[in-house]
């Protein structure tokens, strides 16, 4: 990674200056981009192609370990417009123009593609997606944890279309397990990983209708504590859908928006805090109290820290509210213990809820958050006997371009003006949503508002209130035992299989059989590489 130490050097340079002036009538006359004096050699290029190439040539040596551990990064709405933005941002936060610089996913080695549409949708939602990706099968839009026999919000046909995910296929393993997220526990994604639902919505029995209730069917919260009750590590928000309707959240006495909304009057938590009792279970709603536990000495926690989602990361109290970084950290060194190994569930959910309110900022920021959540998860893990992917359920209507010249702030305007109403623009542009803006009936001058503002709501082709999901593939990121599986273009379904064939569960167990008890040992090489990647990703964390 020398290349990162020439960028360096131009830091400076690269981010004092303008774009270069394009010459065109009605577009700003500006300052040429500079060129870093390394990069003007082509011996530059050549060397790092030739870096690049050696790597790639180490991967033909395959990892074909048991996968003893799997985790599963998912970054909701994170189609490949928001990871290619959000390296640019994450370059640019450590001083670096951006373009040039490495994400922690960018660094797996494997790299795929996923068709995320919905056996009823071309655009799918996210509900749909998680069935695909933890359940091994396509589904309808709006549902979880069902099959596509089963119809949207009609309870009787949910009985006899279960599918489950391989989260329970790990936990009938003997492994631990665990989710974690930035929305509401009971959201679509996490869902997906124990709930059975023909509604995404059905957070709580108050969300119900009565004739659903009435025909046996149960909430997604009831079902997170009933269907597969000693998930060990459960982290996210959505406490209000887990107490009785009217009782005060503890941490917003005062703030009826977030009163508990059960219509049976069961409180979950104290239910699960009696059953969990004579374990080492411990329920938190904060980060003091997350933080201060002895991982150790853990074996379950249950930690819901806001009524609702949590905040964006942006604006997330640093003192009371914990990161997606923090979380996974505790998460995995409580998992960790269990020699059957685990399987952990990671959801960056927020990605998409800035997505779409059209706050790309924050988007991206969530986005970047997640990545520290991957290179903390790297540290801690070994790639010899843990299977990790990145992936996303869907892509945005998102975009950049405006032909931007090389650091150029993300969140920056194109270097033109309109050729047709001779106003400037954002890079960043969303096809639809909320940012659709007229001023005396013509789209609004950028330069008269504060664009770089975190809740900033770029401006959009067509007017929406809230901004849509996009349609395109999205990508797989892999490392690990049996991480080059992920190939090609793939239906979402795939992901799966592949990690439970890689981890010997469930189905297409055959070749374990004849695989060794105790895998061999890495060899020196591979223990040399993996602990120079460790101490760079160290280094490199607090980018």
């Amino acid at each position: 990674m020398a290349h990162r130490n020439v960028y360096s050097v131009t830091v400076g340079i690269l981010l004092s200056c303008s774009v270069m002036a394009l010459g065109v009538q009605g577009k700003r006359k500006i300052v040429g981009a500079v060129v870093p004096e390394e990069e003007k050699n082509p011996e530059f290029w050549n060397s790092w192609a030739q870096r690049s190439l050696q790597q790639a040539l180490q991967l033909q040596q395959l990892n074909r370990n048991v996968a003893k551990n799997v985790i599963f990064f998912l970054g909701d709405g994170m189609g490949i417009p928001t990871v290619t933005a959000a390296r640019i941002l994450k370059g640019q936060l450590n001083g670096q123009s951006g373009e040039e610089y490495q994400m922690e996913m960018d660094k797996f080695p494997y790299v795929a593609l996923s068709k995320t549409y919905n056996t009823d949708a071309q655009v799918p939602d996210s509900a749909g997606t998680a069935t695909a990706y933890l359940c091994g099968i396509k589904a309808n839009e709006g549902t979880v944890g069902v099959s596509a026999a089963a119809t949207k919000s009609q309870c009787n046909t949910t009985q006899g279309n279960e599918v489950t995910s391989i989260l329970r296929w790990a936990k009938d393993a003997g492994k631990s397990v665990g989710i974690v997220t930035t929305t509401r526990i009971n959201h679509a994604t996490p869902s997906a990983a124990y709930a059975h639902c023909v509604d995404r919505d059905w957070f709580s029995d108050g969300e119900m209708p009565q004739e659903a209730l009435d025909a046996g069917c149960k909430d997604i919260a009831r079902q997170l504590f009933e269907n597969i009750p000693e998930i060990n590590v459960i982290m996210g928000g959505g406490r209000k859908y887990m107490y009785p309707k009217d009782t005060p959240d503890v941490e917003y006495p005062n703030e009826k928006a977030h009163y508990g909304t059960r219509r049976d009057g069961r409180s979950l938590v104290n239910e699960w805090k009696e059953r969990m009792k004579d374990k080492r279970a411990h329920y938190v709603w904060n980060k003091k109290d997350l933080l201060s536990l002895n991982p150790s000495k853990v074996d379950y926690i249950l930690g819901l820290f806001e009524p609702y989602d949590l905040p964006f990361d942006l604006e997330r109290n640093k003192e009371t509210e914990p990161s997606l970084t923090e979380m996974v950290d505790v998460a995995l060194k409580v998992l960790k213990s269990n020699p059957n190994g685990f399987f952990l569930l990671v959801e960056g959910g927020r990605i998409d809820h800035g997505h779409h309110d059209g706050k790309a900022k924050q988007a991206l920021h969530e986005t970047v958050e997640m990545d520290r959540a991957i290179g903390r998860a790297g540290l801690l893990t070994s790639t010899h006997d843990t299977l990790t992917i990145v992936t996303a359920d869907h892509s945005h209507v998102f975009n950049f371009g405006g032909y931007t010249q090389r650091g150029n702030n993300i969140f920056g305007l194109a270097p033109m003006l309109s050729d047709i109403d001779q106003k400037p623009f954002t890079s960043i542009l969303y096809g639809n949503g909320p940012g659709f803006k007229v001023v005396n009936g013509v789209r609004e001058n950028v330069s008269t508002v504060d664009y770089q503002q975190n809740n900033y709501q770029a401006q959009s082709a067509v007017p929406l209130r809230y901004e849509t999901h996009g349609g395109e593939d999205v990508a797989i990121f892999a490392k690990g035992p049996l991480a080059h599986l992920f190939h090609g273009v793939q239906e979402q379904n795939y992901i799966p299989h592949v990690l439970a064939y890689a981890a010997c569960l469930g189905q297409n167990r055959q070749h374990c059989l004849s695989a060794s008890a105790a895998p061999p040992a890495p060899s020196p090489a591979a223990t040399a590489v993996s602990t120079l990647a460790a101490a760079l990703t160290l280094a490199w964390m607090q980018c």
